[in-house]
């Protein structure tokens, strides 16, 4: 896994684009102010590819460990099912942060990319070559056509977490009011739905790393 690279290293231009943050001037403004103190809008979409890249992989291993919980309920003896509950319950509650996390990121993504873009393709007519005009219109043309495979990889997994949210709630709900032997044997035929519903969103999430990984590569290596 790639590292993310610190870009505020000097603690003045880590509080300003801090306080620009939490004021949610997420707009070319912001994005152009911070070009002035030395954060270009590719290098803050390559952080931000990593941070979603990486906020997906946590939320993988949530989802993992939510099935795992609600395995261990539907397969616990009737003495400790209620500390199972507890279990399965907290883990909803930490997956259901995750997939927040997730879009958020990848509405970060999103925000700085579509800056980025409309920059580039504004210089394009500042060009008085018109060589390197088309040198940079073509790379312009690869580096999104990359970035759309990404953005849609990215928003494939995060439609795939609601569905599995969805049956996790209902299984909490139910349990919630009959933590009973006969409880456990109502919710055992939805295992293999939640399985099923799990192991998709994990495969998707993986596709997304992997399109994030290559994105990093891509846009590393032409620096």
């Amino acid at each position: 896994m790639i590292e993310n690279t610190p870009r505020y290293q000097n603690p003045i231009i880590a509080l300003f684009a801090a306080t620009l943050l939490l004021v949610g001037c997420q707009t070319t403004a912001y994005y152009d102010t911070l070009e002035k103190f030395g954060i270009p809008k590719r290098d803050l979409l390559v952080e931000r590819v990593e941070k979603a890249r990486d906020t997906q992989e946590d939320a993988k291993e949530q989802f993992k460990s939510a099935l795992e919980q609600f395995s261990a309920v539907v397969n616990i003896d009737d003495g400790e099912l209620k500390q199972q509950y507890d279990q399965f319950s907290a883990d909803l509650e930490q997956s259901e942060s995750k997939a927040t996390a997730v879009k958020n990121q990848i509405d970060s993504v999103e925000s700085v990319a579509k800056a980025l873009f409309e920059e580039w393709k504004a210089e394009l007519n500042q060009y008085s070559s018109d060589n390197l005009r088309q040198v940079s219109q073509q790379k312009l043309t690869e580096t999104q056509q990359q970035y759309d495979k990404l953005i849609a990889a990215m928003k494939q997994a995060e439609q795939k977490i609601e569905p599995v949210l969805t049956l996790f709630r209902d299984q909490v709900l139910f349990l919630k009011h009959n933590l009973n032997a006969q409880a456990i044997a109502s919710i055992q035929g939805e295992l293999v739905e939640v399985e099923s519903n799990v192991a998709s969103l994990i495969e998707e999430m993986e596709t997304s790393i992997q399109e994030a990984n290559t994105f990093i590569n891509a846009m590393n290596k032409d620096k």
